[in-house]
C-alpha cells in the first residue's frame, strides 16, 4: 500500500508540474543552457601529440568543446611548446565563454611564439567581448603590424572603432577588410557587432556603413538589404545615400528608387 501511495503521489507532482510548464510555455524567458557535457573518449596516453591535436581539432568542429579541450591539453603534456596549439585551446575555451582561461592560453601562445598574429588578435577578441574597446583596438593593430595581410584583423578592428563610436574609422577599417576580402563579412557573423552596440541609432549606423561597402564593391543586393535594415532602425542620416559617391551605381537601380519611394517605417524596440 505505502508503494502505491507514494507511486500515485509522484504520479500527481509530474502531472502539476507539466501543467505549470503548459501554462508557461509561451512567456519569455532565458533558459540556462545545461553545463558542457563529454561525449568523446579520453585521450590514449599511446597518441602522438600531432594525433591528439587533430582529434581535438575534429571534435571542435563537432562542437564538442570540452572534449577537443581534453584532447589539446593531452597534446600540450606531449609538447608544451606548441603555440598553436594553446591557441586552438584557447578558441575552444572562448567558444564556451571561458574569457579567463582562453586568454591565458592565448598569452602562453604568445609566449611560445611572439609572432603569433592570429594569438594576439584572439586576445582582442576577448577584450572585445568585454566591451574593452580601447585594449581590443591595441591587440588588433599589434596583429595587423605582424600581419598586415589578414582581413579578419580589419574587420574585427572596425567592429572595435564601432563599439568606441568612431564611426569614421570603421569604415576605413572595414574598407580595407573588404579590399583584401570581398566576402569577408558573409564569413563573418556580425549578429555579436551589432549586439555591442548600445542603441538603435548605432546599430542603424553600422548597417547604413555595411550597404556603402556593398555598393562600392558592387553587390547591389546586398546594399539593398542593409540600407533596408538600416532604415528599419531609423537611420537618420539616410537622405545621404543620394550624395555618397559609393551608392552611385546602385541609385539607377529600379530597386532602390521603390526601397525609397516606400520607406520602410523604423521598427520600434
Amino acid at each position: 500500500m505505502r508503494h502505491q501511495f507514494l507511486f500515485c503521489l509522484l504520479v500527481s507532482i509530474i502531472s502539476a508540474v507539466s501543467l505549470v510548464q503548459a501554462q508557461t510555455s509561451n512567456s519569455e524567458l532565458v533558459q540556462i543552457s545545461p553545463p558542457p557535457m563529454r561525449r568523446a573518449e579520453p585521450p590514449s596516453a599511446l597518441d602522438t601529440a600531432e594525433e591528439l591535436e587533430k582529434r581535438g581539432d575534429e571534435l571542435r568542429v563537432e562542437k564538442d568543446y570540452l572534449d577537443a579541450l581534453d584532447y589539446y591539453r593531452a597534446a600540450l603534456a606531449k609538447n608544451r611548446n606548441n603555440a598553436k596549439v594553446y591557441n586552438k585551446a584557447g578558441i575552444a575555451e572562448l567558444l564556451m565563454q571561458r574569457f579567463n582561461e582562453a586568454g591565458k592560453d592565448f598569452e602562453r601562445a604568445i609566449h611560445c611564439d611572439h609572432t603569433f598574429a592570429d594569438a594576439v588578435n584572439n586576445l582582442g577578441v576577448i577584450d572585445y567581448e568585454a566591451k574593452k574597446y580601447g585594449k581590443a583596438l591595441k591587440q588588433y593593430s599589434k596583429a595587423i603590424q605582424l600581419q598586415p595581410d589578414s582581413a579578419s584583423f580589419y574587420s574585427n578592428q572596425g567592429a572595435a572603432y564601432f563599439g568606441k563610436k568612431e564611426f569614421e574609422k570603421a569604415t576605413e577599417a572595414y574598407t580595407k577588410a573588404m579590399d583584401l576580402d570581398p566576402n569577408i563579412l558573409e564569413r563573418t557573423s556580425h549578429n555579436g557587432i551589432s549586439a555591442q552596440l548600445p542603441s538603435p541609432e548605432d546599430r542603424a549606423r553600422y548597417d547604413y556603413v555595411i550597404a556603402k561597402l556593398w555598393a562600392k564593391h558592387g553587390d547591389r543586393d546586398r546594399s539593398l538589404l542593409y540600407l533596408r535594415r538600416a532604415m528599419e532602425e531609423g537611420y537618420k542620416g539616410i537622405n545621404d545615400v543620394y550624395k555618397d559617391p559609393e551608392f552611385a551605381g546602385l541609385r539607377s537601380d529600379s530597386r532602390f528608387t521603390e526601397l525609397m519611394a516606400t520607406r520602410p517605417p523604423a521598427i520600434p524596440e
